[in-house]
């Protein structure tokens, strides 16, 4: 086996868009990959100084949506341009965005689903960012993305991942097996 230096290549990474509003209301977006599931209804982010962390001083309430392939280029422009620079950011995303029915932040419409959050714990918090812990008070899904038993179906969604390795987005794949099941073909 070759060995690497230690480096941020924990596999797979989602591409997530976090929606915040600024203190005048309007809103912003930008891309995170580092972060997952904190616990059974929490999430964790691991946030470096952004418009997003500033709007979150006001603001203690978030969405965060999962970038797919359709909405991959924007989803990248979200990640590379500031909202601190950028007046103009969100115009050029072309998304449709209103406001989230549970949480002061906004939904853009144009991702399959939705996760409105709001902040628990901000952890290390520093000047450079912090790690953002926060409580997931509802899930917002596009009904054409629903599978038959009326919950989200992630093939549908065609979500990516970040691959850190290579600086590229990968589209994931299809169902491959049956979680807490298959490997009972071992006992």
């Amino acid at each position: 086996m070759k060995s690497f230096k230690s480096s941020a290549w924990m596999l797979p990474q989602p591409v997530l868009i976090i929606g915040t509003y600024d203190k005048d209301g309007k809103p912003n977006a930008m891309n995170a990959a580092w972060g997952g599931q904190w616990d059974m209804n929490e999430i964790m982010i691991s946030l470096g100084s952004h418009a997003t962390t500033d709007n979150l001083k006001d603001n203690d309430e978030l969405t965060v949506a999962f970038a797919t392939v359709e909405t991959m280029v924007a989803a990248d422009y979200v990640g590379i341009v500031s909202g601190r620079n950028t007046p103009d950011k969100m115009e050029k995303t072309g998304w449709s965005i209103e406001k989230a029915p549970n949480v002061n932040a906004p939904v853009f419409k144009d991702f399959p689903m939705t996760l409105e959050c709001r902040v628990k714990e901000k952890i290390d918090e520093e000047e450079t960012g912090y790690y953002l812990v926060a409580e997931i008070v509802n899930i917002l899904c596009d009904e054409k993305f629903l599978a038959a038993d009326g919950k989200p179906d992630v093939e549908k969604m065609k979500l990516i991942t970040f691959d850190p390795v290579h600086h590229t987005y990968i589209q994931l794949g299809k169902t491959v097996g049956k979680a807490f099941a298959d490997g009972a073909q071992l006992k």
